[in-house]
């Protein structure tokens, strides 16, 4: 089963239709279905597109739960590291 995940700038998924979901309202394109995101993010009639929409094929709705799951403990842990940086002396 085929799923459409609009994932926004910073990398998180924010909308997913499955096939038929794209059919229906996007008319199957998975373009059309990146300028509604965006529109929907912004409010405006036109905005420049600002995520990609990715296409996942899992057995079912489960596997895609379980995978976006982990995509937010990898980012989190990410953006949670810690580094030893020092300030800059100009």
């Amino acid at each position: 089963m085929k799923f459409f995940v609009y994932f926004d700038a910073y990398g998180h998924a924010r909308r997913v239709v499955n096939q038929e979901q794209l059919a229906q309202t996007y008319h199957n394109d998975p373009d059309e279905f990146l300028r509604a995101m965006c529109r929907q993010r912004s409010g405006e009639a036109f905005n420049p597109t600002t995520g990609h929409v990715g296409i996942l094929s899992f057995d079912n709705e489960q596997e895609l739960a379980d995978y976006l799951e982990s995509l937010g403990d990898e980012i989190t842990g990410f953006y949670g590291c810690h580094s030893q940086s020092r300030p800059y002396n100009f």
